[in-house]
């Protein structure tokens, strides 16, 4: 599938699979914006998702080596979106400094189809073995 995107920055690198058989695109900084809380990396990047698509910004794996969690788990740019992809890290503690330096990978995009959902409100739903049974009801 192609895609189209638009570098917002000369620096800009444009995504690229880092294996093959990888599911995501790596994305690179190109900016750091620093917050007493939080660390936002632009990429200086835009994209045009496909209509009927959806496209999934994920952390890399090794920000589990790092003080950062992405603020919003999962990002999600919609196909009318026609912004700068950036990604929000929250800060394990106050005041840390940036881990991810320009130039460094520091996120993964997925572009996905999406069903377009029709709701159908009724009084019963089907039952299940599951049934009502969260958190953690099928663990010990």
């Amino acid at each position: 599938m192609k895609v189209k995107i638009k570098k917002l920055v000369s620096n800009a690198v444009v995504p690229k699979y880092a294996k093959e058989g990888d599911a995501a695109l790596d994305l690179t900084a190109v900016s750091i914006e620093p917050s007493m809380e939080q660390i936002v990396y632009g990429t200086g990047l835009a994209v045009e998702i496909p209509k009927g698509h959806v496209g999934l910004l994920f952390p890399r794996s090794s920000v589990v080596k790092t003080e950062l969690s992405l603020a919003n788990s999962v990002g999600v740019i919609d196909s009318g979106y026609r912004g700068e992809i950036k990604f929000v890290f929250n800060l394990k503690r106050p005041h840390g400094t940036p881990v991810y330096s320009v130039g460094e990978r520091i996120g993964q995009l997925i572009i996905l189809p999406y069903p377009n959902i029709e709701f159908e409100e009724v009084k019963e739903l089907s039952d299940t073995e599951r049934g009502f049974g969260g958190f953690g009801s099928t663990g010990k």
